[in-house]
């Protein structure tokens, strides 16, 4: 079978944004090694779910939210998917993009801080760029240059991990599942910067651009694509929190963002340093202002019963685009609101995921390809895992939960 890559990077480059690269930077300058289990157990369930999600696209040649709002699931959940397909896709979707557009522009000026070029005229070069995609480029186009991007960001950040010589036995421990103190929130965060509920819409639409006959052959492949693609995905956010650990954990230096962070490893570590971690963060911002925008066009064509190509689409995704470019404009705080985002993503998760167990589950979408008893378990324990973490954070925040 030939190796064909494609949906799965789409996924990859959505998930390491500069949500994913802040979060990562922050987990590990302030909790050193000691959460790299939250991103193996991402990286894992993330491969569980977007594996059901393509599965679902292939063979039924329906995405996510036309399954969720089957006639079976009844009128209140109708309307419960079309509230939440608004709001947590085209309002949520817009804030991260303000996220994305700021944090690569961050990762730009981490380059040319020296060169006085302004925050906003880098915005808008950014926000241009993926506009010019998104109404000019083809599927194809789009999948090429996102696959260029996440390798450029692996070899980014892995070059940034061996000038920083991470601590090997200080990684393997952080491989056990404990949660530091005051780190709940954080790990909530890494979680939900890594499955991330839009990828999901996204996966199941784009698989059938890719392998439109739904045959073995291409469940095999999508198969292969999801495993390779958000593998190297977790293994790159893998690399960032072991950057920041290695160079910052413990330094009593503050940092709010990937860019400080390169910047402050310079003195330490040289220029090429902060030059790999600002390349880094400059390709997570500009992937990711394509890839959001995509997955909520994706899925809002499916809510409203339009097609996926056409002035509608593009529009929508435009919109999105023009909204988050238009916050990140005026100045918001990007750390601020990306830490939000991921927090929000790891609560509303349980909720998308339980859905998609459902749809995976009917034959009369599936036939024979519904899950078997093993992925179900998976599956379960993903939701198990996810929603008992953000229950943790509620009881918490109600102080029942010490």
């Amino acid at each position: 079978m030939k190796l064909s890559i494609g949906p799965g990077a789409l996924v990859a480059a959505g998930f390491i944004g500069p949500g994913t690269v802040t979060a990562c930077t922050l987990a590990g300058a302030d909790f050193g090694y000691a959460l790299i289990w939250a991103l193996v157990f991402a990286t894992l369930a993330t491969i569980i779910l977007q594996e059901m999600a393509a599965r679902l696209g292939i063979v039924s040649g329906k995405g996510l939210a036309a399954a969720m709002m089957a006639p079976e699931n009844g009128p209140i959940v109708k309307w419960s998917i079309i509230l939440l397909g608004v709001s947590a896709l085209a309002v949520g979707n817009s804030a991260y993009e303000a996220g994305n557009l700021a944090g690569g522009a961050l990762g730009l000026e981490a380059l040319f801080h020296s060169t006085g070029v302004s925050h906003r005229l880098i915005v808008l070069a950014l926000s241009t760029t993926a506009a010019g995609f998104l109404l000019f480029g083809h599927y194809k186009h789009i999948e090429k240059f996102l696959i260029g991007l996440v390798l450029m960001m692996s070899i980014a950040f892995a070059g940034s991990v061996l000038l920083t010589r991470p601590d090997l036995s200080g990684w393997i421990s952080g491989l056990k599942p404990v949660i530091p103190d005051g780190g709940l929130l954080t790990a909530i965060a890494l979680i939900g910067t890594t499955i991330v509920p839009y990828n999901l819409f996204l996966h199941a639409s784009t698989v059938r651009d890719k392998w439109p006959n739904g045959s073995a052959e291409a469940l095999r492949a999508a198969r292969t694509d999801t495993a390779i693609s958000i593998g190297l995905g977790g293994f790159v956010s893998i690399l960032i929190l072991s950057t920041a650990a290695a160079s910052l954990f413990g330094s009593g230096i503050a940092v709010s963002s990937a860019a400080d962070m390169a910047i402050s490893i310079e003195p330490t570590y040289g220029p090429l340093a902060k030059y790999l971690v600002g390349i880094g963060l400059f390709g997570a911002g500009l992937s990711s202002s394509i890839t959001a925008p995509l997955a909520t066009a994706y899925a809002l064509s499916e809510i409203g019963g339009f097609q996926r190509t056409g002035r509608l689409f593009r529009g929508i995704a435009l919109g999105v685009l023009a909204i988050g470019t238009l916050i990140a404009l005026l100045g918001v705080q990007p750390v601020k609101v990306i830490l939000f985002a991921q927090i929000a993503n790891g609560l509303i998760l349980p909720v998308i995921a339980a859905f998609l167990l459902i749809a995976m589950n009917r034959k009369r979408l599936l036939g024979s390809h519904v899950n078997s008893w093993l992925a179900n378990m998976l599956g379960i324990g993903v939701v198990a895992i996810t929603f008992g973490l953000g229950l943790r954070l509620i009881l918490r925040a109600l102080n029942v939960w010490a």
